[in-house]
């Protein structure tokens, strides 16, 4: 894996919608920024970006709950993406997301037992993705159901992959439209 470099971006939310959120609620995009080693050839053989999803799934989630502040069993919700540089495919980054960034990153949150939410897109340099995220133990829990919008203002290079993390400490901010509560989930099935 070659990295050119790791950004984080943090929110923290004071008040939404005319109205104080307290405590306020947080929120973090750890992003790293690696060379594709598939741009501009197609190869059957994926396992190296495979590969790399395993080592950034627990290298971005420390970073995002580091930048928190918080313990990692005190994230609540979670998410990733990836942008491949125009010289890559989709398939590239559904390599680096899916088969084996999942467990590190739940390990880095102390467990998880949602499916990770995920988003990919093919872009150039600063295209900007919208990282969903859920509650990360009851994928059914409303009130986390959200997204935040990641870009790298030089990123990605045509043979290059942006690959973020989100971690939350919070749903949004004053959720009021029903459904299964955090409380009420009973954090067994991944689903409520």
């Amino acid at each position: 894996m070659e990295v050119r470099k790791y950004v984080t971006v943090v929110e923290q939310i004071l008040a939404d919608g005319g109205r104080p959120v307290d405590p306020p609620q947080k929120r973090a995009a750890a992003i790293a920024v690696i060379k594709n080693p598939f741009a501009g050839k197609y190869v059957e053989d994926l396992t190296p970006l495979i590969e790399t999803g395993d080592e950034l799934g627990g290298i971005l989630a420390k970073m995002a709950v580091e930048a928190l502040g918080i313990r990692p069993q005190d994230a609540e919700g979670y998410g990733k993406a990836a942008i491949v540089g125009e010289n890559g495919e989709k398939e590239h980054a559904a390599a680096i997301l899916h088969p084996k960034l999942g467990t590190p990153f739940r390990n880095a949150l102390a467990g998880g037992k949602a499916i990770i939410p995920s988003a990919k897109k093919i872009g150039g340099m600063g295209t900007e993705i919208d990282v969903p995220t859920h509650f990360k133990d009851a994928a059914f829990v409303r009130s986390h159901f959200d997204a935040m919008a990641v870009r790298v203002d030089d990123a990605p290079r045509a043979d290059e992959i942006v690959v973020a993390l989100v971690v939350t400490n919070c749903g949004r901010p004053h959720p009021r439209i029903g459904g299964l509560k955090k409380e009420e989930a009973k954090k067994e099935d991944g689903l409520r």
